[in-house]
């Protein structure tokens, strides 16, 4: 069992940053591929950035691409995303994931969810 809470939502300005925080329980933190997905109003849940367990490899959907960095500190069982120059249309609420299989885009295959904090991005 993993518990993924996350924090660092709120309100910010078109054009400004936040950086998501995503603090997950358990000793075998690195052992687990991590996700970030996000639902906007009256969307589905998509796919924003997944990082493998040991942190070399990162992957982005397009729209995010240049604006937004995945990272991890194992030694902190923490992952983070930096969201930069962001725009309206990234308002959502965003959820961390944890998959054991290696990082995805899907969202079936992600094992374990956090509750979600809310990004709000003011034109």
């Amino acid at each position: 069992q993993v518990l993924l809470v996350e924090s660092g939502g709120g309100l910010v300005q078109a054009g400004g940053s936040l950086r998501l925080s995503c603090a997950a329980s358990g000793r075998t933190f690195s052992s687990y591929a991590m996700g970030w997905f996000r639902q906007g109003p009256g969307k589905e849940r998509e796919f924003v950035a997944a990082i493998t367990g040991s942190g070399p490899n990162e992957y982005y959907t397009d729209s995010v691409k240049g604006r937004f960095t995945i990272s991890r500190d194992n030694a902190k069982n923490t992952v983070y995303l930096q969201m930069n120059s962001l725009k309206s249309e990234d308002t959502a609420v965003y959820y961390c994931a944890a998959t054991p299989r290696g990082p995805a885009a899907l969202r079936r295959s992600y094992d374990y969810w956090g509750q979600g904090t809310q990004v709000t991005v003011s034109s």
